[in-house]
């Protein structure tokens, strides 16, 4: 199925929440949509499912128009953060639903697979009112899968389960996604997560599409500040710049040998930084800058340096678990050639080049 939004906008009121957005989403494979809360991706899902209509533009699904059609017309699968079960029905029967509505063989097979993919086949013979939040979500998610439809849109369906499971979820739901036919389109708030879901990502602030494209290609070239900085995870560190004859020089004096269009203004550059590109082992080549450890925080494997120096407060993510007391030094280290620049307007400029010389 080839759904496409055509000049998709929504007001409501005086508010606008949608501007013009145009987006085809790849058909068998996943489209995330990153934002943060407010960005419009629930109001652009609920558009695609047809719960709501556009103000102005279209949707078509293969060429044809439906704009206005019900949901209930529509073979579409949804989840979103607040999970809806059939609350009469035990888990496995509502796993089962769309199973039958289907006419499948081996249902019960079919519903124990998708239960123990999501952790949940120890809770086939309750009611959903016996399970915590996030087991219900998880059977939400699992009727969702069953249904198989040619649509799916997952609004945060893991927001609401701990930590460690929702890693395991997400690895699980990236093969599944992978092995099926459906056009998913999946909305969060987490850059880590469209990174580990793959597929395409279009990055939403305040209303606006402002890029759209493999995954991996908007995460290693936003086209703009906005995205950078929605797509980074700590946020990308920022440094005020102005161009100089070999490059760039920052606030300190420090000059880093980047190469810029001849059309680059010299003052407002931008340099961005991300926080996995700051070292605290010199090698051959790098910029260096002194700080003052802010707060250093431990989470899974890796350590977050938050430092105040010359160049502005910078966070540096650390592979393996070090230990920094407050207010002593520290001394950063940057590779020039992983940094970014942004111009005035917020373009980009230059991107670190990626293995292979993409």
């Amino acid at each position: 199925m080839q759904l496409a939004l055509e000049g998709i906008s929504k007001k409501v009121g005086a508010q606008t929440w949608l501007y013009d957005i145009g987006l085809a989403p790849r058909s068998g494979a996943v489209t995330v949509l990153l934002g943060a809360t407010q960005a419009g991706k629930t109001s652009l899902m609920r558009i695609m499912a047809g719960l709501d209509t556009p103000t102005a533009g279209a949707v078509r699904v293969d060429g044809v128009e439906v704009t206005g059609m019900p949901v209930r017309e529509r073979n579409v699968a949804m989840v979103y953060q607040q999970f809806i079960n059939y609350p009469s029905m035990k888990v496995a029967d509502n796993i089962a639903s769309p199973l039958r509505l289907r006419g499948e063989k081996n249902i019960d097979g079919r519903v124990r697979e998708l239960a123990s993919r999501l952790h949940i086949e120890m809770f086939l013979d309750r009611y959903p009112a016996e399970l915590s939040g996030g087991q219900q979500q998880r059977v939400a998610l699992a009727r969702a899968l069953a249904k198989g439809a040619p649509l799916m849109l997952l609004d945060e369906p893991l927001v609401n389960l701990d930590y460690k499971l929702r890693e395991e979820l997400r690895e699980e739901l990236a093969q599944l996604f992978a092995q099926g036919e459906s056009t998913v389109v999946y909305a969060t708030t987490e850059p880590g997560e469209a990174l580990l879901l793959g597929g395409y990502t279009a990055v939403l602030h305040e209303g606006r599409l402002l890029q759209y494209g493999p995954t991996a290609e908007v995460f290693h070239t936003p086209s703009s500040l906005q995205v950078a900085r929605a797509f980074s995870d700590p946020p990308m560190n920022l440094i005020p710049a102005r161009a100089s004859g070999q490059g760039v020089v920052l606030p300190d004096g420090t000059e880093l040998a980047l190469p810029l269009p001849p059309d680059a203004l010299a003052v407002g550059l931008t340099v961005g930084v991300r926080a996995s590109a700051l070292r605290v082992q010199a090698r051959p080549g790098d910029a260096n800058v002194t700080g003052v450890v802010e707060l250093a925080e431990i989470s899974g494997s890796d350590t977050f340096v938050h430092a105040h120096t010359p160049w502005g407060s910078l966070v540096a993510q650390l592979t393996g678990v070090h230990y920094f007391e407050l207010g002593v030094g520290i001394r950063l280290h940057l590779d020039p050639a992983q940094a970014y620049v942004f111009g005035a307007d917020g373009r980009l400029l230059r991107a670190p080049l990626r293995q292979g010389g993409r």
